[in-house]
């Protein structure tokens, strides 16, 4: 460490999709109008979400249910994304640092033969699909054919993803890990985009479910990250769901997987109350994965307002810690696109002592890495974003 932690614990928890609308560039990605919660809330008559508005959600966008207020101990804000993109690996990478200048590929008429070929090759067989689609319904759509064929469904989407989905009974899941390992390999260069990703499945037809046995394969941070510094200085860093594929595994010290978002709050507390200081990076991601990307804004409501209903049990595990709550990107389940939503993302935070603080309009994801950095004494190596840890029980 290079100077004595304001903290001796952080628990940064990304909420994946926590979209609030209002950002500047919204229409360049063709997201104007885009917000997440607001439009949610909307859509549903209403959300109950007591914790969140205490820590000042209502503050930040129109939530019909959720007041404009805050209270003691707590701090509020927006952040504003810099880096191209939309997606999941762009946001987390930020918010731990890195600003990306040019954003991954993205495939809106499917893979060209240069990249398809050498993936066909690899698994030994061809492929399904190949085109942008909507997860549940490429496999309800072709997971007949792959169950009859064994052939992978392959398909992207708005993002830079490169998807591969399979029937557990059809293609293990060690073997469907080993073909996006493939894939990882194949997609460099101008192809190099941001993650393949596993998708396994069940059922029958007419009945296929996913898996929570997805995995993500990232490419490699182009720079040392948050993970790094706090795990060079000797803080432990723990990483929950998707975290460890984001980050490549690099900079923490212990990761595990997460089947619901309710088990991701579960591990989150099991880490927050080991001894020492450490960081505890926790990604939840159905809000995303199973309503924001299925256009289901009732369901993303109910997952929201399960997620408010742990909060406390988050902030009494502290310690004398802090919590902080933020987003990666929205995707709104009102619109009628069913992709990552380009939007400003809340910044909340419980156990920071004080009156409820106001930290406006950031302008950076990255100001909330260099915020951890300073809470738990370390010096950044990026200097991609401006610390508010100033506010610090004032």
């Amino acid at each position: 460490m290079t100077g004595a932690p304001l903290v001796p614990r952080v628990a940064l928890v990304v909420l994946d999709s926590f979209g609030i609308g209002g950002a500047p560039d919204a229409a360049a990605y063709g997201d104007e109008g885009s917000d997440t919660v607001g439009n949610t809330s909307r859509a549903v008559g209403g959300l109950r979400l007591p914790n969140l508005e205490r820590m000042g959600l209502g503050t930040l966008t129109e939530i019909e249910g959720v007041e404009p207020r805050t209270e003691a101990g707590t701090l509020h804000g927006a952040l504003t994304e810099r880096s191209a993109g939309k997606d999941s690996t762009t946001g987390h990478w930020e918010l731990a640092g890195i600003v990306l200048e040019e954003p991954f590929p993205t495939y809106p008429d499917g893979f060209p033969d240069e990249v398809i070929g050498p993936f066909e090759e690899a698994v030994g067989r061809e492929v399904l699909g190949n085109e942008p689609a909507s997860g549940t319904e490429i496999i309800a759509r072709l997971g007949e054919e792959h169950v009859r064929t064994g052939r992978p469904i392959v398909y992207t989407s708005a993002d830079s993803v490169f998807q591969v989905a399979t029937h557990v009974d059809v293609v293990p899941l060690e073997a469907l890990y080993e073909w996006c390992r493939a894939a990882r390999g194949i997609l460099t260069g101008r192809h190099r985009v941001g993650r393949v990703i596993a998708r396994p499945f069940t059922g029958s037809p007419g009945a296929f479910t996913r898996t929570p046995d997805r995995r993500d394969f990232a490419v490699e941070p182009p720079a040392p990250t948050l993970l790094d510094d706090c795990s060079a200085a000797g803080i432990a860093v723990y990483g929950v769901g998707k975290i460890a594929d984001i980050f490549t595994r690099r900079g923490i010290t212990e990761a595990s997987y997460s089947d619901s978002d309710d088990h991701g709050v579960d591990l989150t507390i099991g880490y927050l109350s080991r001894p020492g200081p450490a960081l505890v990076f926790a990604n939840l991601v159905d809000l995303d994965s199973k309503y924001g990307h299925r256009n289901d804004p009732e369901g993303y409501a109910g997952a929201l307002e399960r997620i408010d209903a742990r909060i406390p049990d988050l902030v009494e595990t502290l310690d004398g810690g802090v919590l902080l709550v933020t987003g990666d990107h929205g995707t709104d389940p009102t619109t009628a696109r069913t992709d990552h939503s380009r939007e400003r993302t809340p910044i909340l935070a419980a156990g920071w002592p004080g009156p409820g603080i106001d930290i406006n309009v950031r302008s950076s994801f990255a100001d909330v890495g260099a915020t951890v950095a300073e809470l738990l004494g370390i010096q950044p190596s990026s200097r991609a974003g401006a610390s508010f840890a100033e506010t610090l029980g004032t």
